[in-house]
């Protein structure tokens, strides 16, 4: 007598709630870069601001998709590299060629001597200085404001809570809404979400 036929289980998805009533915020979990792509496309069109997509790899595009803006980083470093040319210039102008006698409203003289026959002023032996100095600056800003800009460091954040978030690195895709957004509602977007068919849909404790 021959077996009956089996069938795959149907994918079901599961909404895991926490003990906790502070809510933070509502997880939903992918399998693919495709299905996130998708996900961050409608989510950005609903009108949420406050959400983000955790992948385990860059996915081309997704920024476009999630509408994220260029950032202002760039500009800020270029004014910080154009301010260490400027102090760099300053700087050997007046250590090498200057006979000021007051300066700051303090006795202060430059150290003005001719060494291997060298120009007081010349921009291209500067060039040393002026370069390190604009590196220095803009490297500097680089870090610092990146650093400012994106809320780092940051030690803790709700999504560590989630044991399923841990696949983030690995094979998982994830996008999550803030409970501080302002279209936020926990039935409807917790509906909106489900609507996207992911396979998971977590409520975050703060």
């Amino acid at each position: 007598m021959s077996a009956a036929p089996t069938t795959a289980p149907a994918r079901t998805r599961r909404t895991v709630t926490p003990d906790s009533t502070r809510l933070w915020g509502l997880m939903a979990e992918f399998d693919s870069p495709e299905a996130i792509f998708t996900a961050a496309e409608r989510t950005r069109d609903a009108g949420y601001r406050w959400w983000d997509c955790c992948t385990p790899f860059p996915v081309h595009g997704l920024d476009k998709a999630m509408g994220i803006k260029p950032t202002i980083l760039p500009i800020l470093v270029f004014f910080a590299g154009a301010t260490g040319v400027v102090i760099g210039i300053l700087l050997q102008w007046f250590t090498n060629g200057t006979s000021f006698d007051v300066w700051a409203l303090v006795w202060v003289r430059g150290y003005d001597y001719i060494i291997s026959g060298k120009p007081m002023s010349s921009v291209p032996a500067w060039a040393p200085v002026i370069f390190e100095l604009m590196v220095l600056f803009a490297a500097l800003t680089t870090v610092g404001l990146m650093l400012l800009l994106n809320g780092l460091p940051r030690l803790y954040h709700p999504t560590l809570k989630s044991a399923r978030f841990a696949r983030a690195t690995n094979d998982r895709f994830f996008l999550v809404v803030e409970a501080r957004d302002p279209r936020f509602s926990l039935a409807k977007t917790e509906a909106f979400l489900n609507d996207l068919n992911p396979l998971s849909l977590e409520r975050l404790e703060a």
